[in-house]
């Protein structure tokens, strides 16, 4: 099995269709979002680093994740000057919040449930690239979003080994459950269209009067 395969195998569901015609129809929100996701994405890691100092392995890791977040970053910033799209403040997408408002508040149950929200956001921000790179007009876009592919397939890898280093145990019935959640928030409306949005507002609104009218 390869990674794209693993990665779809992984997931719960596919990206609908109306988020990737969005998407393409979006540059500029798409990039200022994924720009401050590969941010955030940093500061995960670095997070991890200061709260759970006596783990080696984890350490590591996160370590490297950060720089290589930073650099993807610093990249997308780059493609973004280039295409006049100016870098600036925006509202975080439900999709995180709405996966990290699960998380157990004890310990080590809270570090488990961390790292696998950081498998499902990197694999479905692999996905995501896959997904989108065949239907962009962008031929410099596709192409770094191609790039980025490993890189973060990778970074999957990481979060769910740590997860199963972690626990110590079989961590699939919290696989499980994640995956749930994560199904439901690609899947249902979302009223911002961001990187790991669900499916835009109209395009669901749209299905739901077609399918009325049959």
């Amino acid at each position: 099995m390869d990674l794209l395969d693993e990665i779809r195998a992984f997931l719960p569901c596919a990206t609908p269709r109306s988020w990737i015609a969005q998407a393409v129809g979006d540059l500029p929100t798409l990039l200022t979002d994924h720009a401050h996701c590969e941010k955030k994405a940093a500061s995960t890691a670095m997070n991890l680093m200061f709260r759970y100092v006596d783990r080696p392995d984890l350490l590591r890791r996160m370590a490297r994740i950060a720089r290589e977040e930073l650099i993807h970053f610093e990249q997308v910033l780059g493609l973004m000057a280039e295409r006049g799209i100016r870098y600036d403040h925006m509202t975080p997408a439900r999709y995180a919040q709405g996966m990290r408002q699960q998380v157990r508040t004890h310990e080590p149950e809270r570090l488990i449930d961390t790292l696998i929200i950081g498998a499902f956001i990197e694999a479905r921000s692999c996905e995501r690239f896959a997904a989108l790179a065949p239907h962009l007009d962008d031929p410099a876009l596709a192409r770094y979003y191609r790039s980025l592919f490993k890189a973060e397939g990778r970074h999957y890898r990481d979060y769910l080994e740590l997860a199963e280093a972690a626990a110590g145990a079989s961590i699939a019935p919290r696989v499980a459950f994640f995956a749930a959640v994560e199904r439901a928030l690609i899947e249902s409306p979302d009223q911002e269209f961001r990187f790991h949005s669900g499916v835009p507002a109209a395009a669901a609104v749209a299905q739901s009067s077609k399918e009325q009218s049959v």
